[in-house]
C-alpha cells in the first residue's frame, strides 16, 4: 500500500472514530421543525426533538448563533446581528439570555434540563422562538435563508422533517425554492431529502437510511417576491428642537475624550521609503493603512503570490460580439505551510485540488471564502493594536447600546419623537464610529510610518529616481505593485513606468499571442484584477439556487450535558 493510500485510509478512521466520539451520547431519532413566515417582518420557529440518551444525561443545550459576516451586494462587508425573542420550552425547566444578553455574545443558547435530575432513554423536547432581522433584502428579492439543522450539532439525525409557511397571498415559482443539505459549504440542491411546495407551503422529509451526522447541515432558501416581508429600519428623518441639545454634546464629549486617551493613534512622523515593510504582505500592508480589510487588499496576494513564484496569470480573449473575457490562474506550486492563515484560506480556497482555475468560475461561489480570510486578516492584524484599546472599544460599545436604551425613550417622554430619533441618531452614529477606536501599539506605528512614507513615495515618486531604483533592482516594479493595488493606487503607479523601457511581468500572458508593452500589461492586468475582484465577491442572489448548506441564518447546534 503506498504512503499516500496509507493517509488517506488513516484519515477515514480518524474520522469515523470522531463521529462515534460526538454520537455516543444521545441519538435524534426523529427530528422535526415548523416554521411561519410572516409579513410584519419576522418568523416563528418550533422545533421537535425524540431522541434517545443513551447516558444519564440532565438535559440538551441548544446554540444559535446571533451575529453574521455578510457580503452586500456591492462588495462590502457588513456584520449582521439576528434577534431572538419568545423562547418557551414546554414541560421544561430552562435557560435562555436576555434581550441585553443577546447583544453581549454572537452566541444564543438554550439550556434546558434541571441540574438536580438526570434522564436516560427516549425523550421528547419542543423549543419554540421568534427570530427578527434574519431577512436578506435585495434589488430582485428577499431571502429567507435558514438552517433549519446546523451543523454543530454532536448527535446524528436519524428522520428529518421541515415545513415553511410563507406569508398567505404570496406565491412562489419553481426556482424560488431550495434545500441544500451536507457538508457546511456545499451549494448543490440536496438530493436526500423528497421536497414538495404547495398551497404556500414548502416543506420536506429525508428519505429512507438517510442520517445527518454532525458537522452536516440543513438548509432552506427562500426568494421571496418584494414587498412580501417588511424591512424593519430606524427611522432617520432630519431634526432640531429644544432643549435635549444640551444634554447630547456632553455624550459626544465623552465620546471624543475616551477616543483621544485610547484610540487615537500615537504621532506618526512619515518615513520616506521606497519599499514596503520588509516581510510583510500586501493585504497586511493594505489593512494597517487603514485599519479595515478591504476586497482589494485581499486581491493584492494573487500578483503578490505571482511574483513569488506561486502562480501564472493569463488574460483570456474570448472571440464573439457577446463574449466575456476571463483570467486563467495557474498554480505553480503550494503555499508554504507556515504562510499566514488568511493566505492559506485564500490560495488553498482558489485551487483546492485544482492547479488551474478560471476566474468566471468563481462567481457566486466564492466570496464566502473571502470572507472567511477577510476574517483571517483582521485576526492576524491585531498583534500590531493595544490589546486595553479594544477592550475599551467593546465596553465603550456596550456603553452606547445602554444609553439608546436609557436615553431613547426618556428623550420621547420629555421632548417628543425628533428628540428621541435625534438621540438615537447619534448613538448609532457613535457606535459606528467605535470600530475606528483602535490603537497601533509601538511596533504597529512604526509600521506605519513606513507605509505612509511608501505610499506617499509612490503617489510623488519622479522618473529619475525610479531609473536609479530599477537600476539596483530590475524587478523593482513587479516586486512593488501589489502593494500599489492594495494602496488603490496601481494605475498612477503603473504610469509612472510607462516610459522606462521594462518588461512586463513573465508571470502574467495573454491568449492573443501579440507582444505586451508596459502600457498594455497596465491596462489589460487593472482589467483582469478589477472583474477578478468583482467576481470573487459577487453573491448568490442573482441565478440559481444560489445557497449552500450551513451557509445561512440559524446557524450553532446543541449537545447533551
Amino acid at each position: 500500500m503506498s504512503t499516500s493510500m496509507k493517509k488517506k485510509l488513516f484519515l477515514l478512521i480518524f474520522l469515523f472514530a470522531q463521529l462515534e466520539v460526538f454520537a455516543q451520547d444521545f441519538t435524534v431519532t426523529s427530528y422535526s421543525v415548523d416554521i411561519t413566515i410572516h409579513e410584519e417582518g419576522y418568523f416563528d420557529v418550533v422545533e421537535k426533538y425524540n431522541l434517545n440518551f443513551e447516558v444519564p444525561k440532565h438535559g440538551i443545550f441548544r446554540d444559535i448563533l446571533t451575529s453574521y459576516d455578510l457580503l452586500t451586494e456591492d462588495g462590502k462587508q457588513e456584520t449582521r446581528k439576528i434577534k431572538l425573542s419568545n423562547i418557551k420550552v414546554p414541560g421544561y425547566k430552562f435557560d435562555a439570555p436576555s434581550a441585553f444578553g443577546q447583544k453581549m455574545s454572537d452566541n444564543l443558547q438554550i439550556k434546558i434540563g434541571d441540574a438536580d435530575i438526570t434522564l436516560e432513554g427516549p425523550q421528547q423536547y419542543e423549543i419554540r422562538y421568534r427570530v427578527e432581522n434574519a431577512f436578506i433584502h435585495q434589488k430582485e428579492a428577499i431571502q429567507f435563508y435558514w438552517n433549519i439543522k446546523p451543523s454543530d450539532w454532536y448527535a446524528p439525525f436519524n428522520k428529518i422533517d421541515f415545513t415553511v409557511h410563507i406569508p398567505e397571498g404570496v406565491t412562489l415559482n419553481e426556482g424560488d425554492y431550495f434545500l441544500y443539505s451536507g457538508t457546511v459549504g456545499s451549494a448543490v440542491p440536496s438530493s436526500d431529502f423528497k421536497t414538495t411546495y404547495s398551497n404556500g407551503i414548502f416543506s420536506g422529509t429525508t428519505k429512507p437510511d438517510v442520517v445527518s451526522f454532525g458537522g452536516e447541515a440543513v438548509t432552506v432558501l427562500l426568494k421571496l417576491p418584494l414587498g412580501s416581508v417588511k424591512e424593519i429600519k430606524p427611522l432617520w428623518p432630519f431634526w432640531t428642537n429644544y432643549g435635549w441639545v444640551f444634554i447630547l454634546p456632553l455624550v459626544y464629549i465623552a465620546f471624543y475624550a475616551i477616543w483621544k486617551k485610547h484610540g487615537k493613534d500615537d504621532h506618526v512622523t512619515t518615513t520616506t521609503s521606497y519599499y514596503p515593510p520588509k516581510g510583510m504582505d500586501p493585504a497586511m500592508v493594505g489593512y494597517l493603512i487603514d485599519d479595515s480589510g478591504d476586497t482589494a487588499d485581499l486581491i493584492s496576494l494573487i500578483p503578490f503570490w505571482a511574483s513569488h513564484g506561486y502562480l501564472t496569470i493569463e488574460e483570456i480573449d474570448e472571440k464573439g460580439w457577446f463574449a466575456k473575457d476571463d483570467t486563467r490562474l495557474a498554480k505553480l506550486k503550494e503555499i508554504e505551510a507556515d504562510a499566514p492563515l488568511y493566505q492559506r484560506q485564500l490560495f488553498n480556497g482558489l485551487f483546492a485540488s485544482k492547479t488551474e482555475v478560471l476566474v468566471s468560475s468563481l462567481k457566486e461561489k466564492f466570496y464566502t471564502t473571502m470572507s472567511t480570510a477577510s476574517g483571517g486578516l483582521k485576526d492576524a492584524a491585531q498583534v500590531y493594536y493595544v490589546n486595553k484599546s479594544r477592550r475599551i472599544k467593546n465596553f465603550t460599545i456596550g456603553g452606547l447600546v445602554i444609553l439608546i436604551f436609557i436615553l431613547t425613550p426618556s428623550f420621547l417622554f420629555f421632548w417628543g419623537i425628533i428628540a428621541a430619533i435625534a438621540v438615537g441618531v447619534s448613538l448609532l452614529f457613535l457606535m459606528i464610529m467605535s470600530q475606528f477606536m483602535i490603537k497601533k501599539n509601538k511596533e504597529g506605528t512604526a509600521i506605519l510610518s513606513e507605509l505612509k512614507g511608501f505610499k506617499q513615495f509612490i503617489k510623488v515618486a519622479e522618473e529619475n529616481k525610479l531609473k536609479m531604483l530599477l537600476k539596483e533592482d530590475p524587478t523593482y516594479f513587479e516586486s512593488t505593485m501589489s502593494y500599489a493595488l492594495a494602496f488603490g493606487m496601481f494605475d498612477k503607479w503603473a504610469k509612472k513606468f510607462d516610459a522606462l523601457n521594462i518588461q512586463p511581468p513573465t508571470w502574467y500572458y495573454s491568449s492573443t499571442g501579440r507582444i505586451m508593452t508596459m502600457n498594455h500589461f497596465s491596462k489589460s492586468f487593472n482589467d483582469s484584477i478589477k472583474s477578478t475582484q468583482a467576481t470573487m465577491v459577487s453573491s448568490p442572489s442573482s441565478s440559481g439556487g444560489g445557497g449552500s448548506s450551513g451557509g445561512g441564518f440559524g446557524g450553532g447546534g446543541g449537545g447533551s450535558w
